[in-house]
């Protein structure tokens, strides 16, 4: 087989996914499983462990510790596995310009903390910088004053975070003569410049020179400065790049200048030159040489010439807002699809000067390694009395409001019969069973959709009967069971089975190694409102019910666990697995690398059915199920329709699935083809978002 640079990127991106999420490679790969037990391959008893890619972090290692770059330095090429700095190594604290000069150009891997403001001297000195090395400022206090950093050749792993860098101007605006920048980069591979303050230096605020490459700049404040971002200085077209979520505000030219560059992907960039100012823009986003550009969902706000190229260079446009612009706005050519390389998910274009002005440069939380902080990251749940809380909830009530970075809930073995709530405001909450078995620890109720509130105002209807509601960004749940086990047969009286063991109602939660397990609706998959994404990824997990159990609007992942069917209260065999209810604009449910099986009769389960919600007419379900085991309960045919809505008109699709219950493609049983499969794959469904604990 010929190997053509887009199917070396397709091999490559999928080894990523694999690294990315703790997966050998060997089973990323793997078409199948073999599941020698009921409980698949990781078995009941199994408890969470940390990845490969988590280094010597432990559990109460800061959030920020394990951050990893996304984009080009989040490739795997030129023997470096994406872009993680001195994670691994010694973190060290620093406050004087010698032990910064000290460890960042040291030969073994540091987490070296700027908790100062550091002058250069002399003036324009640029510290360079050894590989494998995190440097990153405490909070806002760490700032580089009249200088900055250098990344000579083949310096690599490399993350410049969280600072403020400034000052070196000497008083020439078009500095020929000084060439003092906050971070430039020669002939380096895989950096990540995030989340800083770049300001009013004598020459660039970043310069990536001579085939720098698998570069990746983001969440960046870039401000008051002429030549702002050069890329480029040779006529080789090798580097791949990829600039998103940067404030370019008062900055004359070089925004960036991209020359030579293989791959530039710039995305959900804010470029603001405000009026009545000493400094005007010159230009924009510039492609030239053979350069190929993609810019999508940026906004340019009162900029001369925003989008320039020259003869050579291609720009493909996608998604721009032009405000106040005026004089060259530039596109043509051909360039890349850059999801070929990694998963990202685009901010709207018109949502960008105010994300940014929030989130832009360095944060407060980010490099704060304080004892007095680390100890209020965890809070103890025991029903003895032995912990700080008796109950889960309480435990979730003294979650500060807007709580800026991860609170560990640990749960001590028992049975906790409550229902829980995080609410929107109380984001990065993890409930962590201690037990050695997810069995140990179980938070379980009995509402159901049509139980009678005790207030009298009603019944609690479906969303309103979970026993776990997960309405914060950033929930994890880990090695616990969660479950309703709410009796239909004794309660055929009220009408309203439903009955939620869990619903998640906002984006990026992560279920590991936990039991969901319930009925009709036992996993309520939704977002924060219609227009909000919503994202979920469940693995080495059992999900446990029998009618639409696995159900909601949610953009959600279930990989390497196992999907027990169950019978109905009667004794019957009959349901369906589950029941989306997607956008047109978003994806559904992807099952991957997972078993479905239970004691139930043959030919009796559907896979899904297509649940328009509220007749809704506009939403367009989806199921993918690939790569996975089905058991004989599986129907032949096994999509159906759901409220007068025809499945066929809906998205659901199978792939390589393997079992007595998998079947050959046929226009009732739609099957991906090879090349479709490649666009639904566990990172398409996450896009920018990398589960970690």
């Amino acid at each position: 087989m010929k190997h053509t640079r887009a199917t070396q990127q397709r091999h490559r991106r999928r080894r990523l996914i694999g690294m990315r999420l703790g997966i050998p490679v060997a089973v990323a790969a793997a078409a199948g499983l073999t599941y020698g037990t009921a409980f698949g391959m990781f078995g009941e008893e199994a408890q969470p462990r940390a990845s490969a890619a988590s280094g010597s972090a432990s559990g109460s290692a800061p959030a920020w510790a394990a951050d990893v770059a996304d984009g080009f330095a989040s490739v795997n090429a030129l023997g470096q596995n994406g872009t993680y700095g001195g994670r691994g190594g010694k973190t060290v604290t620093v406050k004087t310009l010698a032990d910064l000069e000290k460890y960042a150009t040291a030969p073994d891997p540091y987490v070296i903390v700027v908790a100062a403001t550091i002058t250069m001297n002399p003036k324009g000195k640029e510290i360079k910088v050894a590989s494998d090395k995190t440097i990153l400022g405490s909070g806002t206090s760490g700032q580089i004053v009249g200088g900055g950093f250098f990344l000579g050749q083949g310096v690599h792993n490399v993350i410049i975070r969280n600072l403020t860098i400034r000052d070196s101007y000497a008083g020439t605006w078009n500095d020929k003569e000084h060439d003092f920048d906050a971070v430039q980069m020669d002939g380096a591979h895989h950096v990540w410049i995030d989340h800083n303050d770049l300001r009013h230096m004598a020459d660039g605020l970043i310069d990536s020179r001579k085939d720098t490459t698998y570069l990746t700049v983001s969440w960046n404040k870039l401000s008051d400065n002429n030549k702002t971002f050069g890329i480029g200085w040779t006529e080789n077209t090798t580097a791949d790049i990829t600039i998103h979520h940067n404030w370019f505000r008062e900055t004359e030219q070089r925004n960036p200048s991209t020359d030579n560059v293989a791959h530039a992907h710039l995305y959900n960039n804010y470029l603001q030159d405000v009026a009545g100012t000493d400094i005007n823009s010159s230009y924009g986003n510039y492609s030239r040489g053979k350069t190929k550009m993609v810019l999508e969902n940026s906004y340019f706000e009162g900029l001369n010439n925003p989008v320039t190229k020259d003869s050579t260079a291609s720009v493909v446009q996608r998604g721009n807002v032009f405000a106040g612009t005026s004089g060259r706005n530039e596109s043509g050519g051909t360039a890349f699809d850059p999801k070929s390389f990694y998963a990202y998910t685009l901010d709207k274009a018109a949502d960008v000067p105010a994300k940014l002005k929030a989130g832009a440069g360095p944060r407060a939380t980010v490099g704060v390694t304080s004892t007095k902080a680390a100890a209020a990251s965890t809070l103890t749940v025991a029903k003895d009395g032995s912990g700080q809380y008796k109950t889960v909830q309480a435990a979730v009530n003294a979650v500060p409001a807007n709580n800026p970075s991860r609170v560990t809930i640990a749960i001590k073995p028992g049975t906790y019969r409550e229902t829980v709530k995080i609410p929107a405001n109380k984001p990065h909450v993890t409930l962590q069973g201690t037990g050695g078995s997810r069995k140990d620890t179980v938070i379980v109720y009995d509402n159901a959709a049509g139980t009678p509130k005790p207030d009298g105002s009603g019944t609690y209807g479906t969303s309103g009967s979970a026993t776990v509601a997960a309405e914060a960004d950033d929930f994890q749940a880990r090695n616990l069971t969660i479950s309703n086990d709410f009796n239909e047969q004794a309660n055929q009286n009220i009408a309203g089975h439903q009955a939620v063991a869990l619903r998640t109602a906002a984006d990026k939660a992560f279920l590991d190694t936990v039991i969901v397990e319930g009925d009709q609706d036992t996993l309520l998959l939704d977002t924060a409102s219609k227009a909000t994404l919503g994202r979920a990824y469940i693995r080495n997990s059992y999900i446990i019910g029998n009618t639409d159990f696995i159900f909601g609007r949610a953009t959600a992942v279930v990989d390497r666990s196992v999907i027990t069917l169950k019978k109905r209260w009667d004794g019957s065999s009959q349901g369906y697995v589950t029941a989306p209810s997607t956008a047109p604009d978003r994806k559904g449910f992807l099952i991957t690398r997972t078993t479905v099986n239970g004691d139930v009769s043959a030919r009796s389960f559907y896979l899904g059915r297509n649940w328009h919600a509220g007749g809704d007419a506009t939403l367009d379900p989806q199921t993918t199920v690939r790569d996975s085991s089905l058991s004989a309960a599986i129907r032949p045919t096994p999509w159906t329709d759901m409220g007068g809505f025809s499945w066929k008109d809906d998205r659901f699709a199978e792939y390589k699935n393997t079992g007595a219950g998998a079947g050959p493609a046929g226009a009732d049983r739609p099957h991906l083809t090879d090349t479709q499969a490649t666009t639904q794959e566990t990172a398409d469904w996450l896009g920018d978002w990398t589960p970690k604990p």
